[in-house]
This record gives C-alpha cells, structure tokens and sequence, in this order.
C-alpha cells in the first residue's frame, strides 16, 4: 500500500485533560496525529484554545524589558552597574524563551538531543557567554516572533465534528400498547415500534409500517429530491420526515444506525490526518548535529593540533589561546542558528494562505497548502458543488403532436395542488397567464404522480410505473428517473426532464483540471443515470453511482490506492453527507458559502464562494507559494553557508552573525510579502480561456 504523504501515521501516545480534550502525552509533547501546525519543532498548541492576543501578551513583559536593557546598554540613561544591566537581558531571555528552554530540557530528558531548540538555546547560551547580550536575546525573540506567526496561520482546526453532532435525534417516539412515549434512541430495541412526525428527523433505521410520506435524504445522499415512502419502504436515520406521520418498525440499534456509521466514519478518518515532515525538520535532523560538531572543532581542534602534530607547529604565529578558540566556536554557533530557515518556510506558507483567505479560500495548513502542487486526481460530489443544488426543468419533449407550449403548462396545471418539490419545478418553468381553469378530480398517487381533469381533458403526470400502471404507451427516456412524463386522453404527450443546474465555472474547470494532467471522478447518490449524464456534458473521466457516505469512502479509498505514488487524491464537496469523505481525502475541499457546517469542519481547504474555479487559483497560490518557499530556503541556507565558511576562519565577527540569522530573517520576510501581494491570474486564465470555453460550449 502506498504511503500517504499528508497523513504519514505516527503513533502517539495522549493523556486526557481535566476538560476532557486529549493533548499529546510526555513522550511526544510536540506533534498529535491530528495537529496540522507541527512544522518545525514549535510546541504545537493546535486544539488548546490558541490565541494569538494571549501569546502576545505572554511576549510583552519580555519585549519590554529587553527594550529597557537596550537602552541601559547603548544609551545608559540610569546609573545601573554593568551586572544590572545583564540582568536584565538574562530576565528578558528567560521571560521570552521559557518555553523554548523547558522544551530543551524535556527533550534532553527523552533523549533527543540534537534538534531546533537545543541548537537554539546552545547559539543563544554561547553569545551570552561572549558578551553579546542583545544579540542573543534578539535572536530567540525572532525565533518567537516566527513561531507565533505559523501557530496563529493554522489556528482555524479542524478537529471539531459538532455539527455532525446535532444530526442525531436525542428522542425517539416510542409506541407501545396505543400509547406513545418520548425515550432516548439508545432505549429503543430492534423491532420496536416509533412514530415519525412532520418535519421530525427520522431517530433510528427501520421500515415504514403505517403511513406515506416524502423524506428529505439529502443528509444523507447530498441529493436534493425528496424520496417518496409508503408501507413496506426502508427508512434511514438522519431522513427529516416532511409530511405525512409515519409508524416505523425499528430494524436496527442506535450504535448501528446510519447516521452514528456517518459520525463514527469522520472520528476515524480525522485520525489520519497526521502532521506533514516538513523540511526543517528533515534539515534540522543533520543540521543541527553537525552544526555542534563543528563548533566543538572548531574550540578544540587549534590547542590540538599545536599540541600533538609538532610539524603543524608552524602554521600558528604563537600557541592557540583557548578564549579564543572558544570565542570562535561560540560565534560559529550564533551563525549557525536556524533561526532564518525556521521563520522563512512558515511565513512563505503563511504568505499563501493569506493570499488564498484574500481570494474566499481558507486553507487550514501549510501541508494541505503545499499538497495542492501534488494533486494528480479529484473527485467530485455533484448537487451543491458542481450544480445549484435546485431542482428545474431542463429539457421538454414533446410527442404525438403536441406543442411543448401544451405540454408544459398541462402538466403545471395538473400540478397545481402538489408541493412536491418536482411540481413546483414544473410550475416555476410556466409564465403566469391570468386567472387558472378549474381542476376537477384531482387525485394523487404516492409515489407515483397526478391525476386530473382540466378542461374536459384527463391528465396524468407522473413517473415511468405510473404510465405503465395507466397503460399509456411511452419512451423511457435513457433511465433517468427524474424523467417525469405526461399523458393527455390516453395518448402519450411527452416528457419533462427535470435536472439541477451546473453552477457556473463548473465546466471551465473540470477542462482546465484536464489540461493540468488531473483524473477526474463523480461521486453522487443520485441515480447510476443522471450521474453519468453530468459526468458528459461537464467532462468528468468517471461517474461512481449511486453511493451512501459509506459506499463513498469505500470508493475514495479504491481510487487513493490506485493513484500514482506521490500524487494526492482531493475531494470535493458540500453536504453533510460529505463529511466522512472530505476527512479522508488527502486534501478535504469544502464549498463553504452554502455547504454544511459538518463539510467545512472536516475539509482541509474552505472554497467560502462556491465556486468551483476557486480551485484553480488556489492551486496557482499554491505553485506561486511554493517557489517562492524555496527561494527562501536557498537565500537563507547561501549566505549563512557563506558566514559559516567566513567564521570558521575566524574572518566573522558577531555582527555577520547576526546578519546571517536575523537579517536574513528579515529579507526572508520581505521575500514571502510577494505571495500575499502577487496576482498572477491572468496569465493562468488566459491559458485555458480558449480551451474551457470550447468545452462550455459543447455542453
């Protein structure tokens, strides 16, 4: 099986709070499985109430006092003796880097020695030992300063599934003996009886015993078109019940009921969403270990080779002092600190998201940011997300001589009583004409359609079992069952398609997808048909239907392990329903404007306008992201090679040390401001203009 570049498992060991959240547990206090903002080494405070005004003022009494020292040593404004005023650069540090401190310690302690923060504290603890106080506090204040910028850019978690939550009835009507009893849905046994009341949403799986009604599934297949029930229909929990009282035989327990496998389906998949290994920690893993050896070498390899190789005597004008040696390794330590490379790659990212949340797209981690590069197929849920997401005519078909004119406001006027969200569809489609005839016996056939007689004329709209049950003579029309077909006297008249709308982009994108070299999939609970029938006119490689959220994750997880290694699969939809597959998904795409609060908690990337062509500028931000991360990596890593080769010669002095950590920090910064200025949509739009409106065209 291949391995999963977003969701690389890791085991990790949590311990239950006092308020009932699970933190990481001692062994691995710095990354969860589900904590998206572990980059760099950084304790992660991902799902512990961060905020950003909090870290600043737990900063400030730090901030300040070092601006104090500052000013005590360069302007001497009191007459404090020089041990006061290290003292307070030694209170500055300590109130600024505690945490880094206690991290050292406790990595200290596990074992890992050699990462970020014990090279941290070591460059800062060298450059106090040799006198550069400022220097030394400024250098762990950026580092907090980078820190506090990448935890506040993934701030927005998507852990919490509580929407989810509020989908499960906590009351189930229970009939017993003629009486009727409000109990939890946990307390109802299997063969049970329950009644389902209008506009209740259905508590527990079961068949429909007594009563015929019109459900609202769409909580459960993200299809808008009510289903039609009546005694002997299996019923699913989740369903709202929007007319008729319904008696239901309870089929299955609560544990094993629909909606419970749709919230146990979100739990399990949000526990794949494991931190991405990011560079600097791959870098670090060498970097820093080698970074230490060096600068022992560099103190102790001098008074060495002056001692034991008598015939190197002669490259040194006088014996090594090792003040000096020691001063050289500290200064080499300064220059080696990772403080620019620890800033510039969250803040590059942090520039990306920024300019993604400008354009309505929040993209809730640097990892999903950059897995947006990798993508080599997504899938697609239909009703809401390529389509309105509204039921409306699409296409009239007239036959044995009637006019479609005819045809269409027959069977509006035959519709005129129902509020069946087909006839209304039906009625939106035909211009009001004044005053209505009358309709004489009107009747309405579950399940099936209308009768009525208007104007001496027998009307029959309704479905393909209904004209067969009515002996009328007719074409199937493909197998689309939202196909609705008219009869008139006898005879057949023709058929109205009743259809959603494709949103608009939806095509443009879908052709500009296929010109990156992206495989594309529908995935719909609507009829194997209809889905197929979009899949045409929007372009899509492959129509899977119909499916239950379970069936999708079972299909998302076929088509992850058919992908090329390397490639990530993305989904993208809206409903509820979605949930489970948007947390499964290598990268999660809501569409947040209309979707449901469920989808945008479990997605990894937030399209808050609905539009489907936000995916493509957010994946130019991404490509535009992640060059320029990259040019931050090999400016930062350049010049303090550079300083590095220069100390070790003893040819840099503290201030190069600086420069090659906090100046090259800054121009980092300066450098990842151009994501969050930088457009570059034009050119991208104007790539795949002819293209995408050929292919609009043909559909």
């Amino acid at each position: 099986m291949r391995q999963d570049p977003i969701r690389e498992d890791k085991e990790t060991v949590f311990r239950e709070t006092e308020t009932g959240q699970w933190r990481p547990g001692p062994e691995d206090a710095s990354c969860t499985r589900q904590d998206v903002s572990c980059s760099c080494g950084a304790p992660s405070t991902a799902g512990q109430g961060y905020s950003l005004s909090r870290k600043i003022r737990e900063l400030a009494p730090g901030v300040l006092v070092y601006i104090a020292a500052c000013l005590q040593w360069w302007l001497a404004p009191l007459p404090l003796p020089l041990w006061g005023t290290v003292a307070l650069f030694v209170l500055a540090y300590l109130l600024i880097a505690r945490d880094i401190l206690a991290s050292t310690l406790r990595n200290l302690r596990s074992g890992r020695i050699f990462d970020e923060f014990f090279l941290m504290t070591l460059a800062t603890l060298g450059a106090f030992a040799i006198g550069a106080y400022a220097e030394a506090v400024a250098v762990i204040l950026f580092f907090k300063v980078g820190e506090m910028v990448q935890e506040s850019a993934v701030d927005k978690s998507r852990r919490s599934i509580t929407g989810l939550l509020d989908l499960r009835p906590d009351r189930a009507n229970l009939e017993r003996d003629g009486e009727v009893f409000q109990v939890d849905p946990s307390d109802v046994e299997v063969g049970d009886l329950i009644q389902v009341k209008p506009g209740e949403r259905i508590p527990l799986d079961g068949e429909v015993v007594r009563g015929e009604s019109n459900l609202d599934t769409s909580v459960l297949t993200g299809e808008s078109r009510p289903v039609d029930v009546a005694p002997g229909s299996n019923v699913f929990s989740g369903s709202i019940n929007k007319s008729g009282l319904l008696l239901v035989r309870v089929s299955k327990p609560l544990a094993s009921s629909t909606m419970s496998k749709i919230l146990e389906l979100v739990e399990n998949a949000q526990a794949h969403k494991a931190p991405t290994e990011q560079f600097i920690s791959r870098f670090a893993y060498y970097y820093t270990p080698a970074v230490v050896l060096a600068a022992l070498l560099i103190a102790v390899a001098p008074w060495a080779i002056h001692t034991f190789v008598p015939p190197l005597q002669g490259l040194f004008q006088q014996a090594p002092l090792w003040s000096e040696s020691v001063y050289n390794a500290l200064i080499f330590l300064v220059i080696s600190c990772p403080c620019a490379l620890v800033i510039s790659i969250p803040l590059g990212f942090f520039g990306g998201i920024g300019a993604a949340s400008r354009e309505g797209i929040l993209v809730k981690g640097a990892n999903y940011l950059e897995g947006l590069n990798k993508l080599g197929t997504v899938v697609w849920d239909k009703t809401g997300t390529l389509t309105e997401g509204v039921f409306q005519v699409t296409r009239v078909e007239a036959s044995n001589g009637y006019s479609r004119e005819k045809l269409l406001r027959s069977a509006a006027l035959a519709e005129s009583h129902s509020n069946h969200p087909i006839a209304l569809s039906i009625r939106r489609a035909v211009p009001k004409t004044g005053t209505s005839p009358d309709i004489g016996e009107y009747t309405e056939h579950s399940g099936r359609g209308v009768s009525a007689v208007i104007e001496e004329q027998s009307i029959l709209v309704g479905n393909d079992a209904f004209m067969r049950e009515q002996g009328i003579e007719h074409s199937r029309g493909g197998g689309d069952d939202t196909l609705i077909h008219v009869g008139i006297d006898g005879s057949y008249a023709g058929s109205i398609l009743i259809g959603d709308a494709l949103k608009d982009g939806s095509v443009r994108t879908v052709a500009a997808l296929h010109e990156q070299g992206i495989k594309q999939y529908l995935l719909s609970g609507d009829s194997h048909g209809a889905a197929n029938a979009y899949a045409r006119r929007l372009g899509i490689d492959q129509a899977l239907a119909p499916l239950l959220p379970q069936e999708k994750v079972s299909q998302l997880e076929r088509i992850k392990a058919e992908a090329k290694p390397g490639e990530l699969v993305a989904f993208v939809g809206d409903g509820i329903n979605d949930a489970p597959v948007l947390a499964r998904a290598d990268i999660g795409i809501a569409m947040g404007g209309l979707g449901s609060d469920a989808a945008i908690e479990a997605a990894d990337v937030v399209l808050m306008r609905d539009q489907p062509e936000k995916l493509l500028r957010v994946r130019h931000i991404a490509r535009r992201t992640r060059s320029i991360v990259w040019q931050n990596i090999v400016l930062a890593l350049s010049i303090k090679l550079l300083v590095l080769g220069l100390g070790t010669m003893g040819l840099a002095t503290l201030w190069e040390a600086v420069f090659a950590d906090v100046g090259v920090a800054l121009l980092a910064v300066l450098n990842s401001l151009r994501v969050m200025r930088g457009n570059g949509a034009s050119s991208e739009n104007s790539a795949t203009a002819s293209t995408t409106r050929t292919a609009e065209q043909s559909a």
